[in-house]
């Protein structure tokens, strides 16, 4: 367990995040939750999925996908994080569909990754190389 992993239950759908590792395991509906490993973009065939970056002078974009990835009802991004390097400074922004899956920082923010849920395929992950 680490600061910052995201575990879901398999049972309800209930997604955490572990904000201080303090031991022992995370249980929900009586089942220990599963850690999600997010995946890249080594991984995809589905580039609408990775977190991508675009610097501006004024802010640092961050999409999900080359092309957007849909946002309806049935398949959406649930919420995209900025994590600093050393995990000290994360930003979340909560998304529900018809919303663009955006998000803007302002220059300030050093963003080393971000990752974004999908309600259908998960976590997925990218590196900023600025």
């Amino acid at each position: 367990m680490e600061h910052l992993d995201i575990y879901k239950c398999d049972i309800c759908g209930n997604i955490v995040q572990l904000m201080i590792v303090g031991g022992g395991e995370l249980v929900c509906c009586g089942k220990v939750m599963n850690k999600l490993e997010p995946k890249s973009h080594e991984d995809s065939i589905m580039e609408k999925h990775v977190p991508i970056f675009i610097d501006n002078t004024e802010n640092l974009e961050i999409r999900v996908g080359e092309i957007l990835h849909p946002m309806n009802n049935e398949h959406y991004i649930m919420f995209i994080q900025a994590i600093s390097e050393d995990k000290t400074t994360v930003q979340t922004k909560f998304l529900y569909p018809d919303q663009e899956p955006k998000m803007f920082l302002n220059s300030g923010f050093n963003c080393k990754f971000a990752r974004e849920y999908c309600n259908i395929h998960g976590l997925w992950e990218n590196i900023y190389d600025k």
